[in-house]
């Protein structure tokens, strides 16, 4: 049986009016009184009358669409970033299509040419650890489409972006651990390509010659992300001659696969060595000892990301602009730095 989709036409023909009254009455138009607007929309829904999205957006050139392309579902990250920018999108009329790219390069690019095909209004995106080159991206811009870059970023393409002070609140981190004793602090720190490991290395560093601790480059540990990898390098790093009495981990997943390799060393945390992380992942409240990081606001980064967006959409291409907005970072103290810590809440 073939299937029929419901259009304006049979809506037409059922109540005895032009298919142009139809789509008035649709797009809420003001000149369609109001009781044949009632009509029309109470027989679309009993209809089950989907409005053709591509046959719109042929006809405005807007599809009222934005895609967001994340690296990774693994963490609570960015799933909340994802709601909080699609409640923001609703709020201005706007449907979005996710994809995540599960840190491939070539999967972004692949997730990429989806977008330009939905003729998505805007673009937000997040980066994989792997991309290095961003010229998939900067077809969006070429083609007159805006893109809001948020956490990890392309520091190249000039384009609005929303981040969190990434320098500042890996020094705060380093530097509480610091203030709890520890001396011999670890970082686990992401690829150089990602611009939050160089700026979170760069806090790490200064929070040091601060308080005049010595750099030792060994406990410096750059790794891609791959949480397999921490086991080898936690264990590495706790059967050195002089092992580390603190980590700085650059994110929550990898603090707390940094805790489980500690407690398997039968080591005590945070007597032996204490541990810090970075976004406050769901996860981090909940792990045995809890884990002390430093908090992002998520929710103001998915809403502002969209917000920028939109304004970007309803500016002439050549009124863009390139704003950059800095949210800053919460230090939260839990069981993994300071023993029996109260959290407050």
């Amino acid at each position: 049986m073939k299937k029929h989709q419901t259009t304006i036409f049979d809506i037409a023909r059922e109540l005895n009016i032009s298919k142009s009254t139809v789509s008035r009455a649709l797009t809420n138009h003001p000149n369609v009184n109001e009781h044949t607007k009632k009509l029309v929309l109470e027989l679309a829904e009993k209809m089950d009358y989907q409005r053709n999205m591509l046959a719109i957006s042929l006809i405005t050139s807007k599809s009222n669409t934005i895609g967001i392309m994340v690296p990774e579902f693994r963490s609570s990250y960015f799933p909340k970033v994802v709601v909080a920018a699609q409640e923001e999108a609703a709020l201005n009329g706007y449907h979005i299509i996710v994809s995540q790219s599960n840190e491939s390069y070539e999967t972004e690019v692949a997730n990429t040419k989806v977008m330009l095909a939905s003729q998505v209004d805007g673009l937000i995106v997040s980066i994989t650890k792997e991309t290095l080159n961003f010229d998939h991206l900067k077809v969006f811009q070429r083609k007159g489409i805006p893109i809001v870059f948020f956490n990890r970023v392309c520091e190249e393409m000039i384009v609005p972006k929303v981040i969190v002070n990434d320098y500042e609140g890996a020094f705060k981190a380093v530097e509480h651990l610091i203030l709890t004793g520890k001396k011999r602090i670890a970082h686990l720190t992401g690829p150089s390509s990602l611009s939050i490991s160089k700026k979170r290395l760069n806090g790490y560093l200064d929070a040091l010659k601060k308080h005049d601790i010595p750099v030792d480059d060994e406990l410096i540990i750059s790794y891609d992300l791959s949480i397999n990898k921490v086991n080898i390098y936690v264990k590495h790093l706790l059967s050195l001659k002089n092992p580390p009495d603190a980590i700085f981990a650059i994110n929550d997943p990898t603090a707390i696969q940094a805790i489980q390799v500690i407690k398997q060393h039968q080591l005590k945390i945070p007597e032996d060595i204490a541990i810090i992380g970075f976004s406050d992942d769901y996860a981090s409240a909940l792990i045995e000892p809890s884990l002390s990081t430093m908090s992002q606001p998520i929710e103001e980064i998915g809403k502002s990301a969209i917000q920028m967006l939109v304004e970007q959409i309803n500016r002439d291409v050549e009124n863009w602009k390139a704003t950059t907005k800095i949210l800053e970072t919460e230090l939260i103290i839990r069981n993994s730095t300071v023993k029996n810590h109260i959290a407050k809440y």
